[in-house]
């Protein structure tokens, strides 16, 4: 399950007009269990919280189980687990409540959504959405957070938008303040030009790019870019914040697995539960061997040209987004730059640009400009990826934060 791809759906389903939060998460259920790309899902329920009754309430039903009683209660103090869910957010768990159980519910995976309510004094999530499966697996319980997060994303933007005019100088500054943050365009280290270049949706954007210099030898140089979900203001603190931590890290020299995790258990504890960030994060060395070690933490896949062959090879991820799953792992792994090759980083706002039509730029026509281009500089590139992105989408009505980082083997 492409992660990106499946909070992007959730997130344009969401993005269409409902009556209420309620209808919202009722299309989106629908949509999930009718998806024949998520497996094993064979049914699921929305409840709704309750707070002057001490339970959660049965607000929608869907798919192939035996149907429970419309507006069924269950109340809080009789099913332990809601003080699961209230701690850990999403939950794989085997049922135990008897009346479940008899309707043919033995396995499944909830997630808290929207806002915290507090019930005798303890806080509990606004809505619970439940996915039932003949088989729960890490892959379901990633799956369901990354639904969870779009959709507590979308909940908190309806009910902000109402007060979204006053915050105008606030967003002025930050704009000002994410400016003053990102790294200058072009770089040049050991054998390599690098030229990055950021391009908001809004006035503040989730995407960010930065070099880091690790340690004190001058001898490795990091490039990380980042996607935080959603845009505007929230996602430009998360971005900001997840840059300055990095930049901090990189004092220490810590390895690329370690920070990795850090990275993912900060982003679960510092930020709301509808938040989380995809990031790539590669390291370049001062030899002649061209070695690029790299992690990617649910992030678009870099193309890789090689000069020599003229063939593309895809950085793909090495562990889930950062945020959803605190004690997730994450692998390295690692190319080897040739003289001209050539690596593209690059935000979902490239490829998922759209058109009048709602087709997307994709990765076709990405590949093929990078092809065409092959014998430019870095900055060359990245001015004519995003000259062609922005005259295909122009006319569009989606659009997103477009970042874009090229590192070119230009010596040795």
């Amino acid at each position: 399950m492409d992660q990106k791809k499946l909070h992007r759906t959730i997130e344009i389903i969401a993005s269409k007009k409902f009556s209420s939060d309620e209808e919202l998460l009722k299309t989106v259920l629908k949509e999930i269990v009718d998806d024949k790309s998520i497996e094993n899902v064979n049914g699921g329920r929305v409840w709704k919280l309750h707070s002057e009754l001490g339970g959660y309430k049965l607000l929608y039903q869907c798919g192939k189980l035996q149907k429970l009683s419309s507006g069924l209660l269950i109340k809080i103090n009789d099913y332990p687990t809601f003080d699961l869910i209230s701690k850990e957010r999403t939950i794989l768990a085997n049922e135990t409540n008897e009346l479940l159980r008899k309707k043919g519910i033995f396995k499944f995976s909830a997630s808290g959504l929207g806002f915290k309510s507090k019930v005798d004094g303890k806080p509990y999530f606004d809505y619970i959405l439940a996915l039932n499966s003949d088989s729960i697996n890490e892959e379901l319980r990633i799956t369901l957070s990354i639904v969870a997060t779009a959709l507590t994303s979308q909940i908190k933007q309806r009910r902000y938008s109402a007060s979204a005019n006053n915050l105008k100088a606030d967003i002025d500054k930050a704009r000002q303040l994410q400016k003053s943050i990102l790294p200058e365009h072009e770089y040049s280290f050991f054998n390599y030009d690098i030229y990055g270049l950021t391009f908001p949706a809004e006035i503040v954007g989730g995407d960010f790019f930065d070099y880091l210099e690790v340690g004190d030898s001058k001898e490795i140089l990091a490039v990380a870019l980042g996607d935080a979900a959603s845009k505007g203001v929230a996602a430009a603190a998360e971005a900001m914040y997840i840059s300055g931590a990095l930049r901090m890290a990189s004092n220490f020299e810590i390895k690329i697995t370690p920070l990795m995790q850090r990275m993912n258990q900060l982003v679960n504890k510092i930020f709301e539960d509808d938040k989380f960030t995809s990031l790539f994060y590669g390291e370049i060395f001062s030899d002649e061997k061209g070695l690029f070690l790299y992690a990617n933490a649910g992030h678009n896949p870099p193309i890789f040209l090689k000069s020599r062959s003229n063939k593309l090879e895809y950085l793909e991820p090495t562990g889930p987004v950062l945020g959803p799953v605190p004690h997730a792992k994450y692998n390295i792994e690692s190319i080897n730059f040739e003289l001209g090759d050539i690596l593209v980083l690059f935000s979902d706002g490239i490829t998922e640009s759209a058109n009048s039509n709602y087709e997307q730029f994709g990765e076709k026509r990405l590949t093929k400009i990078i092809r065409k281009n092959n014998d430019k500089t870095p900055k060359e590139i990245v001015y004519k990826i995003l000259d062609e992105v922005i005259k295909y989408s122009k006319n569009g009505l989606y659009s997103d934060d477009k970042t874009l980082v090229v590192i070119k083997r230009v010596r040795g």
